[in-house]
């Protein structure tokens, strides 16, 4: 746990790592709080409104329950399970268990479409999933491609025989079970994360990737936990940034969780659920913070006090900044991470001067540098390449069953991100760019390559491109250059078509916002598509409007 001090230098001078031989993820942020019987854990409230609480108490005895449900239906350590499920109790209960009987989960976006799950499903050789009624049916459409896959859990009612219902089987299961003992360098998680050439790249982590995370959170977090906090984000737990930024380090330390998760993201809404359950702390990406901006004098209609907001994706820039001391009545901190190594970089206004567009610097526990193409350092000022230098517990183990990938994103003891950034004398670092085509939507990191492969599945689809381009209220949208077959014309209606292709095959905000049909693509002499000769191009006419 950080130190309190007056000054940066001492917090981070004064950090040390205690990350014990053997540790276990359930056990850390459920099991060991289970004694005091009524410390509040989870606060939830479906679409409903209907509300429901629950004790660590409750949790260790349900997560027992499936444990022993699990392994008797064939479920075991090393064993992959898919949860596809939104914020609720059953995607808590789930994780705690997966890790408990030494197994490995994989969290799954509820918005994913039939390909990006068989995708992912088929790659980690996944042998059993728990979802909801809502979902079922896109994992039966792809059950026949899935031969690794002999369990799906369904959670809800008027279960399917082609399934087992979640609370039948926890139902059955005995609440008394000794949880595997697990190293801390044991996998525990796969993340999938997108890539820019080819298909989704599965960040492989340990069990102490909880514990790298804790200081990324308690130092933006001002001094995470104070008395009375209550931590809550309306970024899915299937996202690294819903699921250990916020649920994992908040019961590491005992503190209480509230799970709601709209639909879609509803400003007025957020600023009634803050208000409604006393919010203290909150991960808010900077989309959700702008939209927030827009609603009319929230001071004088809600009653919040919050005492931390954590952002991460993007610069939140001198305005919002502004507008959170204004309105929220705090500074907020910005962060920096990606999936395979997170929360590395940040800022904590109690201990530091907040630069407005920088993403701060090097949170305590971490060695952040920035690295020519040879992995040295480059002199202040100078733009190079984001690396965090190993061995470091908030690290990935590997990509799941990429050698290659995994080789390629180090150089010697440096961990690369892809992110160009230049730190400036006092070492703050200051974001220019990414050095690969990942595009940055409303927190969301979307690889074309996989928007580009389904569109060209498309009967009328020839050829196509996908690249980022700026938007006010996003940072960056997905837009898509298309090359139709011959005789076909382009038309709103096909523009449509293809939009709604995206949006039912991968989920809903890797779609592309904007379409532009053309006659052809830049290209290379090997084939290749010039995708930054298109993203130059778009920039350059916006420019000029």
């Amino acid at each position: 746990m950080l130190k309190r001090a007056d000054s940066y230098k001492e917090v981070y001078d004064s950090f040390r790592w205690d990350i014990p031989e053997r540790y276990n993820i359930g056990v850390d942020i459920c099991d060991k709080w289970a004694n005091q019987r009524y410390r509040l854990a989870l606060i939830y409230e479906d679409e409903k409104g209907v509300e429901r609480k629950w004790t660590f108490w409750e949790l260790k005895r349900l997560s027992n329950q499936l444990s022993n449900a699990l392994i008797a239906h064939g479920i075991g350590r090393g064993d992959r399970v898919g949860i596809l499920l939104p914020q609720c109790p059953e995607t808590a209960i789930s994780h705690i268990a997966i890790y408990k009987i030494g197994a490995i989960a994989i969290p799954l976006f509820t918005l994913f479409g039939p390909e990006a799950l068989q995708y992912r499903l088929s790659n980690s050789e996944a042998k059993a999933i728990i979802t909801n009624s809502e979902n079922l049916q896109k994992i039966l459409s792809i059950k026949d491609q899935l031969p690794n896959l002999e369990v799906i859990i369904c959670t809800g009612e008027d279960i399917p025989e082609e399934a087992l219902s979640f609370w039948d089987i926890i139902e059955k299961g005995s609440i008394y079970f000794d949880p595997v003992e697990t190293r801390a360098d044991d996998p525990a998680l796969i993340i999938y994360t997108s890539g820019t050439t080819g298909p989704p790249k599965g960040a492989l982590h340990a069990h102490r990737t909880v514990l790298g995370h804790v200081p990324g959170v308690e130092f933006p977090h001002n001094f995470f936990p104070q008395e009375g906090d209550l931590f809550w984000t309306p970024a899915d737990w299937a996202w690294i940034g819903g699921l250990i930024d916020v649920l994992f380090p908040s019961w590491h330390h005992g503190v209480p969780v509230l799970a709601f998760r709209a639909r879609k993201f509803d400003p007025e809404q957020a600023f009634h659920i803050i208000s409604k359950y006393g919010v203290r702390n909150a991960f808010m990406p900077p989309t959700a913070l702008k939209l927030m901006r827009q609603v009319k004098d929230p001071k004088s209609r809600y009653d919040f006090q919050m005492r931390s907001i954590g952002s991460g994706g993007e610069p939140l820039g001198e305005e919002l900044l502004d507008w959170g001391r204004e309105v929220m009545g705090l500074t907020i901190n910005e962060f920096y991470g990606q999936t395979e190594v997170n929360l590395v970089i940040g800022c904590c206004h109690e201990v530091m001067e907040i630069r407005p567009g920088s993403m701060g610097l090097p949170i305590p526990g971490h060695r952040v540098e920035v690295v020519d193409d040879s992995g040295n350092i480059v002199p202040s000022g100078e733009v190079g390449e984001i690396a965090i230098k190993r061995p470091n517990p908030v690290m990935f183990l590997e990509y799941w069953k990429n050698p290659k990938a995994t080789e390629e994103k180090f150089i010697d003891d440096w961990c690369l991100t892809g992110d160009l950034a230049r730190r400036d004398e006092d070492g703050y670092f200051w974001f220019v760019g990414r050095k690969d085509d990942i595009i940055t939507s409303a927190g969301y990191r979307i690889g074309p390559a996989e928007v580009e492969d389904c569109i060209i599945k498309h009967p009328k689809v020839a050829m196509v491109a996908v690249v980022g381009v700026p938007d006010k209220i996003r940072g960056e949208i997905v837009k898509a250059f298309v090359v139709l077959k011959p005789d076909i014309k382009p038309t709103q209606e096909i523009e449509e078509e293809l939009k709604g292709f995206v949006k039912q095959r991968l989920a809903a905000h890797e779609y592309p916002r904007e379409i532009e049909f053309v006659d052809s693509l830049p290209m290379t002499a090997t084939g290749k598509i010039m995708r930054r000769e298109l993203k130059k191009r778009e920039m350059e006419k916006r420019s000029s409007a």
